[in-house]
């Protein structure tokens, strides 16, 4: 029965039994990674039981746009929450343990007693803390893992979209990484897992290809505020060449993404360069400069570039670093 197919029938029904089998979720930090979590797990036929943020407002705006109408709690209200098959801890990171153990001193005794029929999984959304920090959870019977999705996100609406093209980061117990991935599963995205203990070092490969990448784009265009650009223009003149970079990195490997001064092993530039950034004083720049081009150097060694020139380019660099920096330390901190 319900198997037989006409236009448009087969297709609804299973989906329909699928979505059914979803567990239930409560959102725990309702702020804008929370509550885009919260909307595109519902989207994806997830239901969502309730959202926690620290004032009742918050709360209520969050559980507004999730179309499963959960009930809306505060920070303080922990001891109601719904027993749903998975928590989901999105607040900031130094809240996660106090919230774990506000919501493992709540859990009902035979819960804590593991009498409950079924286990229930707490996930937290931290990038560098591990499950560890979740011990709370795991002493009164729960799975507990991290997911971590690796994007951005600076609105609910418009990051519940974006989540479903996202890496998701998992670890922790079996139980729970199995919870977590048939999660990034549902969202149509992509999970991989880490050991606990390299949590920290995953997280700050996410910052150096991140955030620090947005830091040494405001280097060039504090560069190019030196030739008189303005900033708008510096970006918009900036903004090609990097997404050019990232076409290369999507299509090769570093090694052969490398191009320009580093790559061709042109000796002069590079002096020329050293010269232009110890004339203006560009402390950071200059700093910059020489870490990365020693990095850059790696890369167009491994790529094949002429080694004597590479290693000329290597005393350079080494010149330039013992020659210290610009007498200018500190003066875009003062500003």
């Amino acid at each position: 029965m319900g198997t037989k197919s006409g236009p448009g029938r087969s297709t609804g029904a299973r989906p329909r039994r699928e979505l059914a089998q979803r567990p239930t979720v409560s959102i725990v930090g309702a702020g804008r990674l929370g509550t885009a979590l919260a909307c595109a797990l519902a989207t994806h036929g997830y239901t969502i039981e309730a959202v926690v943020a620290r004032s009742l407002t918050h709360a209520r705006r969050a559980a507004r746009i999730i179309n499963t109408k959960p009930l809306a709690l505060t920070s303080a209200e922990l001891g109601s929450l719904p027993q749903s098959s998975i928590i989901f801890i999105t607040t900031p990171d130094d809240a996660i343990a106090a919230t774990a153990a506000a919501i493992a001193s709540s859990v009902d005794d035979c819960e804590s007693a593991g009498k409950s029929r079924r286990q229930r999984v707490a996930l937290h959304a931290s990038g560098a803390l591990s499950s560890d920090v979740l011990q709370s959870l795991r002493e009164v019977g729960f799975a507990t893992g991290s997911l971590h999705p690796l994007v951005s996100v600076s609105e609910p609406r418009q990051g519940a979209q974006s989540l479903g093209s996202a890496f998701f980061c998992v670890e922790g117990s079996n139980a729970a990484v199995r919870a977590a991935r048939r999660m990034v599963s549902a969202l149509g995205a992509q999970s991989f897992s880490i050991g606990t203990r390299d949590k920290s070092l995953y997280h700050a490969a996410a910052v150096m290809a991140s955030g620090h990448v947005t830091a040494l784009f405001d280097i060039a265009m504090e560069m190019l505020a030196q030739c008189n650009l303005e900033p708008r223009r510096a970006r918009a003149i900036l903004l090609p060449l990097l997404k050019s970079t990232l076409e290369n990195l999507r299509a090769t490997a570093p090694a052969r993404a490398l191009t320009g001064t580093f790559a061709r092993a042109d000796v002069a530039t590079v002096r020329r360069h050293l010269a232009a950034l110890r004339s203006t004083q560009m402390e950071d720049a200059l700093a910059a400069y020489l870490l990365l081009g020693r990095r850059s150097l790696r890369l167009a060694k491994t790529a094949g570039a002429p080694a004597a020139a590479l290693r000329e380019i290597a005393r350079a660099l080494d010149e330039a670093e013992k020659r210290g920096a610009p007498t200018n330390r500190g003066r875009r901190d003062e500003t």
